[in-house]
């Protein structure tokens, strides 16, 4: 009989405790891939950082409000180590800043190719973290993924031309912002999520000023259109990068960076869905690819850990 000591009860919490905050952050990916269906029903001609102000400013609101109501308090909060302010506002704000940018130098077919590199190199990131080893499956769950996100984002299109290097090189330096402020939020766990409200309200404030330098006002024209502003603040902007926080500092990194890939997936269907796009045989090749990359990823690492430890456990018996 196999008894449970301290030691392996305590093990298995904080297994519980991982699985539970990667579910958390699994949230996000879900609600990243509403972004495109949000967007197309905002009418799609808010500049974007008019768009960043509006939805970061919805996010920290909601944040704010929850603090007033449930605590902990918003002022409190705010008082966070310096590093956690680089590393939150930099994170949001040099993301989205970058892929604007890019957008604007480069087609956009090429520009979400290059950034969406950014889970792989979650996966990869992952293993300089204290403690983390990154085992064969988890690269090939991530490459596999990564295929599938490509062949999904490119429709067959990899018409990549140099003239364009500019934008291409800020599509990359979205991917190396993101993946590193998901891993590097690692080293500051301690931090609480709720301070992520307040990194949300400096995004939307440094969106605001780069809105008013370089942009013109557009507003939304009826309910219709507001009512996806207020989506997009409240969930794939809003609530999704709080789960996800909580997920990076918490939960598996590397299989919610292999999960990622998801969320091209669910955007796709669901503008399938609602008759934005149309279902082709790319669409079940890149499903096929991206489910299975991360069941790869995710699954069979810890089912052959699970095996090596029953073996270990009977070769001590005998």
């Amino acid at each position: 009989m196999h008894l449970k000591t301290p030691h392996t009860r305590l093990q298995q919490g904080d297994t519980r405790h991982q699985r539970r905050a990667t579910a958390i952050g699994a949230i996000s990916v879900f609600l990243w891939g509403l972004l495109a269906l949000f967007t197309q029903l905002s009418g799609n001609q808010i500049p974007p950082f008019q768009m960043l102000a509006m939805t970061f400013g919805i996010a920290w609101l909601l944040m704010m409000l929850k603090g007033c109501l449930y605590g902990p308090s918003p002022l409190r909060v705010l008082r966070q180590p310096g590093r956690a302010w680089l590393l939150g506002v930099g994170g949001l704000f040099g993301f989205h800043f970058c892929y604007f940018q890019a957008m604007a130098l480069a087609p956009a077919v090429e520009v979400g190719l290059l950034a969406y590199l950014w889970p792989l190199l979650i996966v990869l990131f992952s293993a300089l973290l204290p403690g983390q080893r990154l085992h064969s499956l988890h690269v090939a769950g991530a490459v596999a993924a990564l295929v599938g996100c490509w062949l999904l984002l490119g429709k067959g299109d990899t018409g990549f031309d140099m003239q364009y290097w500019p934008g291409y090189l800020l599509a990359l330096c979205c991917a190396l912002i993101w993946s590193g402020y998901s891993v590097a939020s690692r080293l500051v766990a301690r931090v609480p999520t709720d301070a992520v409200g307040w990194f949300c309200g400096a995004t939307a404030l440094l969106g605001l000023v780069c809105h008013l330098l370089w942009e013109s006002p557009v507003w939304p024209e009826n309910l219709t259109q507001w009512s996806a502003v207020v989506g997009l603040g409240l969930g794939p902007v809003g609530i999704a990068f709080f789960t996800w926080d909580h997920g990076v500092k918490h939960g598996d990194l590397r299989l919610l960076g292999v999960l990622a890939y998801g969320a091209p997936l669910i955007s796709t269907l669901l503008l399938v869905l609602s008759g934005f796009a149309e279902p082709s045989l790319s669409l079940l090749l890149a499903s096929l690819l991206i489910v299975g990359g991360a069941l790869v990823a995710g699954v069979v690492p810890g089912w052959l850990q699970r095996r090596g430890s029953d073996w270990r456990f009977k070769q001590g018996q005998k």
